[in-house]
This record gives structure tokens, C-alpha cells and sequence, in this order.
């Protein structure tokens, strides 16, 4: 056994469609192109969002809104999911490890959804107003970075 024996496995090639060679090999006349067209054509190629030559939707529907490049966008934890985590320092390398937040997507924002446990010292980025109410009212105290 050498080299120059070895054979596909059996079923694993496929002989290729000979298109255009008469109507016995049931691809003849159109080739498989049905008739008429654009796309029976030889070399027809558009882009996948074209319209066949009519205003696109993109220029037919009307400019909207404005997007601030300066936006800061914030990865938001709810003070109830602060529950979970059983540290009384809540820093963002805690809330990494709990998995509340992710290294890159920017800075945090505490929100004030749920009920605040006791006496945590949270540092975040940011907090709404009612989410420092709530873990000062429960004896906590909050630190923006």
C-alpha cells in the first residue's frame, strides 16, 4: 500500500451537474435557471438588499433621532440582586465575581429595584436616587468612584 492507491471513501465525491449538455441529462435548454430574467443571465450578481432599481428603503424612509457619540452607557445592577452576594464591601471586582457585571462593557450603575440588605458599603460608578435612599435607610453606606 502506497500513496498513490489511496481512493475516496465510498459515497464521499459526487460527480459534478453538467449543465447545458441536452434534455436526456435533465439539466439541458435552461440549466437550471428556470427561464427568462436577471438571474438566468450570465455574471448577474446585486448586492442582497437591492430593489431592482427602485429607491431603496434606506433613502425612502425619512432621518430620525440623533445618537450622542459622548453617551455613557452603564451596566446596570438592581440593589436586590446586591442580596445575593455576601460580602459587606461591595466593590466592582465583587460584583465581577458574582457575575452581576463584566470587566469591559463600561461603568455601573446601581438601580433601585428590590429591597437593600443590611449594612453593605456599596462603590459604584453611579446610583439613582432611589437606590442610595434605600441602602442608607437600611445602614449601608454608598461611594461613587
Amino acid at each position: 500500500m502506497d500513496l498513490g492507491s489511496l481512493t475516496p471513501a465510498e459515497g464521499a465525491r459526487h460527480h459534478d451537474k453538467r449543465l447545458g449538455r441536452g434534455h436526456g441529462s435533465g439539466h439541458g435548454k435552461t440549466s437550471g435557471k428556470g427561464s427568462k430574467g436577471q438571474l438566468s443571465r450570465s455574471g448577474h450578481k446585486y448586492r442582497p438588499w437591492f430593489e431592482g432599481g427602485q429607491m431603496p428603503i434606506q433613502r425612502r424612509l425619512p432621518k430620525r433621532g440623533f445618537h450622542s457619540p459622548f453617551r455613557t452607557e452603564y451596566q446596570i445592577v438592581n440593589v436586590g440582586d446586591l442580596e445575593k452576594i455576601e460580602s459587606e464591601e461591595i466593590t466592582l471586582e465583587v460584583l465581577q465575581e458574582h457575575g452581576l457585571t463584566s470587566k469591559n462593557k463600561g461603568p455601573v450603575k446601581i438601580l433601585g429595584d428590590g429591597d437593600a440588605p443590611k449594612n453593605l458599603k456599596v462603590s459604584a460608578n453611579a446610583f439613582s436616587k432611589s437606590a442610595e435612599e434605600k441602602i442608607t435607610s437600611a445602614g449601608g453606606t454608598v461611594k461613587v468612584i
